[in-house]
């Protein structure tokens, strides 16, 4: 429990953060959107940039362990987009609730986790967890995204303006570059890569003290729904991605364990960056991450204590 508490505290105190600042009006009610901006056109760009641009293929190539956590992560999203949209919501705001339900916070929790719990060796694992949630379904998310936004009575030409809508999107442009690079041979070091891991290293805080200023104003929209993908996240995710990892893959003790542990991670800041950047609203996710984390000191805590 103390590990769990360890790494979740400080995810709540950027959070309390954001929220004090904006209630004590420190910061303007243009603050969480600007700050948001932010992250989205600089500090994640650079992290999904650098992240792919650095990955060696023989650290990430492990079948059992990618398709452990990859399969349940994609169900979760595509079951979830099928049920809102059968609820009559868009493929916009649907798409932003199946990131809710399966985009886990690799990056500030899972990473910090899998090296207090697993050691040092539980460091690749979560790294290949995090390049499959913020590279593979991160990208599936904006694309739907971007499809949904188009209203072209044209097939051909809502597909052209998808197309140059992601031709433009950072999220999608920076991991494909990244990926190029690493095709290339060529070392990313020296100052440049200094300055990619400084704006990378800022995603994670600046994007919990938006949050937490978004928290602070006052919500226009529904949060109901919210309750549903914190019980998909922290319930159901991890029961689908025991039985793959313990007995359909039967991986090696390490890499279950933590496929098991990264699936069990509470919402990360995706879904509502996403929200944020689109102008979409923002109240279910926002309120998705809030108690998903909190709830997961308990879920985490449980799964520990299995292992």
């Amino acid at each position: 429990m103390s590990s769990v508490l360890g790494v979740v505290l400080p995810i709540f105190g950027l959070i309390l953060a954001g929220y004090l600042c904006r209630r004590t009006g420190r910061l303007g009610e243009t603050a969480a959107a600007e700050l948001n901006r932010f992250v989205v056109w600089l500090c994640l760009p650079a992290l999904l940039f650098r992240t792919t641009a650095t990955a060696r293929w023989e650290e990430i190539w492990h079948p059992g362990f990618i398709a452990a956590v990859t399969l349940p992560t994609l169900l979760l999203f595509a079951v979830t987009v099928g049920y809102r949209l059968r609820g009559r919501r868009r493929l916009v705001d649907a798409s932003i609730d199946g990131l809710g339900a399966a985009y886990a916070n690799t990056g500030y929790v899972g990473i910090p986790l899998s090296l207090l719990v697993l050691g040092e060796a539980g460091l690749a694992p979560a790294l290949i967890a995090t390049l499959i949630v913020v590279c593979v379904l991160f990208a599936i998310a904006v694309v739907c995204i971007e499809v949904g936004l188009q209203d072209e009575p044209s097939f051909v030409q809502a597909l052209g303006k998808v197309f140059k809508a992601l031709a433009r999107n950072p999220l999608v442009v920076s991991p494909l570059v990244g990926a190029l690079w690493a095709l290339g041979g060529a070392p990313l070091d020296g100052p440049f890569d200094d300055f990619l891991r400084l704006l990378g290293d800022a995603t994670t805080p600046c994007a919990l003290v938006s949050l937490g200023l978004f928290l602070a104003q006052k919500q226009s929209g529904s949060a109901e729904g919210a309750w549903g993908l914190v019980g998909l996240k922290l319930l159901v995710h991890p029961l689908i991605t025991w039985v793959l990892a313990f007995h359909v893959f039967a991986l090696p003790p390490l890499w279950a364990k933590s496929a098991l542990l990264m699936s069990a991670l509470p919402t990360g800041t995706g879904p509502y960056m996403l929200a944020e950047f689109y102008g979409r609203e923002a109240a279910v996710v926002s309120r998705t991450v809030l108690l998903s984390t909190l709830g997961s000191v308990v879920t985490l805590s449980l799964c520990l204590y299995w292992l």
